[in-house]
């Protein structure tokens, strides 16, 4: 008899073939997430469960989950699952590492060009008529915005995505200066040619500044008012991470008042963004919905992760992207079904 597993949302195919080979799989196959009430009925139900991050995968879900051993999770970051209550529990949890390094680095370069160029008001402006009602096909003061090459780049956050995005910035012969908790060895610095520095130094120095950090406790709203106020009235800030990064009212008054100039965001502290919310009023933002590791290669190989994670313990061996190791002392990996 084969363990059951509950997955959340349809994924790509190549993903859900491989999992069908070790495990009885039932898909929502609606393109919103499952209300609560159906999460809390088919986690009675099942022995894995992947999850994507607008499930949240908390005590109370836990506590019914009498039979579930895995959480795979199909995203590199894990803040909607309780990890430590779960490896209390016994419950594995996985997630996708690396796959979507690229993607990610490649969007937040798109957003920061976007915001720094003013592509997406120009393209408005080109659509809506505007151009064609000036009268003029070039004019030296239409559609002024920042020059990329040559400037700094302040990078928050300097693991995977936050080193790709300093490899992407060398070829606009940029200056990086970065911040994390801890200092990356030297010789890495050298060979992404970062400099380390204070978060107040890199926000008052920076002419954009890019978000790669986890939410934690430590880094929920990290960038507030005080820490927009640093920044230059010329730069622009860009997130690809999470939107409770930032204060997101603060980051409105920001944009409005001119504390800094422009902005480019895939994340948001609440998601999906609701129409009329204020940052979509807003010409100096421009906005994009969760879409960082949303290339056809990144979310195939995203799937066979979460795959090749859920069929290692199924072999009852440690999964390859295990988050929660701790879960060793308290369970074996496999099933006994």
């Amino acid at each position: 008899m084969k363990p059951r597993v509950f997955v959340t949302r349809q994924l790509p195919q190549e993903g859900l073939k491989l999992i069908s080979e070790y495990y009885e799989v039932e898909v929502w196959e609606r393109y919103t997430p499952p209300p609560r009430e159906v999460l809390l009925k088919k986690i009675e139900e099942v022995d894995a469960l992947v999850s994507l991050l607008t499930d949240k995968v908390d005590r109370e879900l836990l506590d019914r989950a009498t039979r579930l051993r895995i959480v795979a999770q199909y995203a590199v970051g894990y803040d909607n699952i309780d990890v430590e209550y779960a490896t209390r529990r016994g419950v594995y949890v996985t997630n996708t590492p690396g796959v979507l390094t690229d993607a990610t680095a490649d969007l937040a370069w798109a957003l920061l060009l976007a915001a720094a160029r003013r592509v997406v008001e120009a393209d408005k402006f080109v659509r809506e008529g505007e151009y064609w009602r000036t009268g003029t096909g070039w004019h030296p003061m239409m559609m002024l915005g920042y020059h990329v090459t040559g400037k700094t780049l302040g990078i928050i956050g300097m693991g995977r995505i936050g080193q790709a995005v300093a490899r992407r910035a060398k070829g606009f012969e940029m200056k990086i200066l970065y911040y994390q908790r801890h200092r990356l060895p030297e010789e890495l610095e050298r060979e992404l040619g970062a400099k380390y520095v204070d978060l107040d130094t890199l926000l008052r120095e920076s002419d954009f500044v890019t978000i790669h950090v986890p939410l934690t406790k430590e880094t929920y709203h990290m960038v507030g008012e005080r820490q927009l106020r640093l920044m230059k009235p010329t730069a622009i800030l860009v997130n690809t991470a999470r939107g409770a990064v930032i204060d997101t009212d603060a980051l409105v008054r920001a944009l409005k008042e001119g504390w800094i100039a422009a902005a480019g965001l895939d994340v948001f502290e609440e998601e999906p963004l609701p129409p009329g919310h204020p940052l979509t009023q807003l010409g100096n933002v421009v906005l994009t919905p969760h879409i960082g590791s949303a290339t056809h290669e990144t979310r195939g190989k995203m799937a066979e992760i979460v795959a090749q994670n859920l069929i290692a313990f199924c072999k009852g061996e440690v999964p390859p992207n295990l988050v929660n190791k701790e879960v060793l002392n308290y369970s074996p990996p496999g099933f006994r079904l």
